[in-house]
């Protein structure tokens, strides 16, 4: 079935958004977007144009605050499409690009409260300084505003104490578990310190959350069997172009045991065909060269040949994997993650994650005997206590480490 074709021949823009309306279609044509999108979000063009000529806005002077604005002037005239934060977006990217509104245009408020730019900062500085990876980051900066709208909703961090940090800890503890308390405490930590270091504390309060005690369930590695991996690897279509795509995920992640982050962080450069070599860009900026296994190379050779999407937004995405629907662009690490979930709802297996089939190749290796310190060099773990994990699964050789039990006990005497 082919992309769906819009009946309108042409959509007219008048008003002050007149001129680039057809710079604007090119634009979308460049992202990928089906001739129906690019009829809509033509007609949105319109309408946002000529509430702009009713307004007296000009196009170098359409503000932030001017999105919210047409958005209720929208809701109020009972247009049938919505003008959501998500229907805006793409367009007012465009026409930033192409230089009709000001740097900064977005659909959202302009105005910000002192947390949420205290927020932002520490997201800056865990990113820039720290290093983290996005999603890292993103994470922390959940828990620290979590803790700022119990101590400090305003953002100001002057009369913040070490009682107010006790309290907030002792109040999660409550309600999550002993590892969820435990990653709250390190991003507290951490949220402390840059607050000490930009002065919004005298003092530093990060030694004040205390790191939760208690045991947390020490579950095996779960990977999945082989039928069920082969079941995830049938389940794709490789006649079409998002089954190979998926094909290519898929037994990348099999195989290799690669994050999802990492699958999605592949680029074009990174692959050495000559030499049978991968780059695999780590956590933390580690960068990793891999082995690149026969099958994994032909199924990525596949995608690229005959899957991957074509035109200018493709030519200019240097990452392997891209999404199948515009704006082309890079899969994401959520992407890859949903590619897992559904071929397993596909092939007929409980839903699982990507971070399950990294679990696998790692039971694979033990199950074949490779010792831990190589299966740690092939997770690229930084620190050996992440692979040891792996050890509870090969019984055999625990067995070896067991104590017989007392013969005296076995008859039933005491020693």
């Amino acid at each position: 079935m082919g992309k769906p074709v819009s009946k309108v021949a042409e959509v007219r823009v008048r008003g002050p958004l007149a001129p680039y309306a057809n710079a604007f279609e090119a634009a979308l044509g460049r992202r990928g977007y089906a001739p129906l999108t690019r009829v809509n979000e033509l007609r949105l063009m319109g309408h946002l144009s000529r509430w702009m000529q009713a307004n007296g806005v000009a196009a170098g002077r359409f503000t932030s605050g001017q999105v919210e604005v047409f958005r209720a002037a929208q809701r109020a005239g009972g247009y049938g499409m919505p003008v959501t934060v998500r229907v805006l977006t793409p367009m007012l990217e465009i026409l930033r690009g192409l230089g009709v509104f000001p740097p900064g245009t977005a659909a959202e408020p302009a105005a910000v409260s002192g947390a949420q730019e205290l927020l932002a900062s520490f997201k800056g500085y865990l990113l820039r300084e720290r290093g983290l990876a996005a999603s890292t980051a993103a994470a922390y900066t959940a828990r620290a505003s979590r803790f700022l709208q119990r101590c400090a909703p305003d953002g100001s961090l002057a009369g913040l104490g070490a009682d107010h940090v006790t309290g907030a800890v002792a109040a999660e503890s409550r309600a999550l578990s002993v590892g969820a308390v435990q990653f709250f405490v390190v991003a507290l930590r951490a949220f402390l310190r840059f607050a000490f270091l930009e002065g919004l504390t005298c003092v530093d309060l990060s030694a004040a959350a205390l790191g939760s005690t208690g045991r947390r369930h020490a579950s095996l590695p779960q990977g999945i069997d082989q039928a069920s991996a082969d079941a995830l690897l049938e389940s794709c279509d490789l006649d079409t172009k998002v089954g190979r795509r998926d094909y290519a995920v898929l037994i990348t992640l099999l195989r290799l045991g690669l994050r999802a982050g990492e699958v999605a962080r592949l680029r074009l450069e990174d692959i050495d065909w000559r030499a049978g070599q991968i780059v695999v860009h780590g956590k933390g900026h580690r960068v990793d060269q891999l082995p690149l296994p026969v099958e994994v190379g032909e199924a990525i050779t596949g995608y690229l040949q005959h899957a991957r999407p074509t035109g200018p937004g493709a030519a200019a995405s240097r990452e392997v994997f891209l999404r199948a629907m515009a704006p082309i662009g890079g899969l994401g690490r959520g992407g890859v993650s949903f590619i897992v979930r559904r071929a397993s709802t596909r092939a007929g297996i409980p839903a699982i994650g990507a971070h399950r089939l990294r679990h696998t190749a790692a039971c694979r290796m033990v199950s074949a005997g490779v010792p831990l310190t190589q299966i740690g060099q092939a997770l690229r773990h930084r620190d050996s206590t992440s692979t040891t994990i792996y050890a509870r699964l090969d019984v055999e050789a625990l067995r070896g480490l067991a104590r017989p039990w007392p013969a005296s006990v076995q008859a039933g005497g005491r020693s």
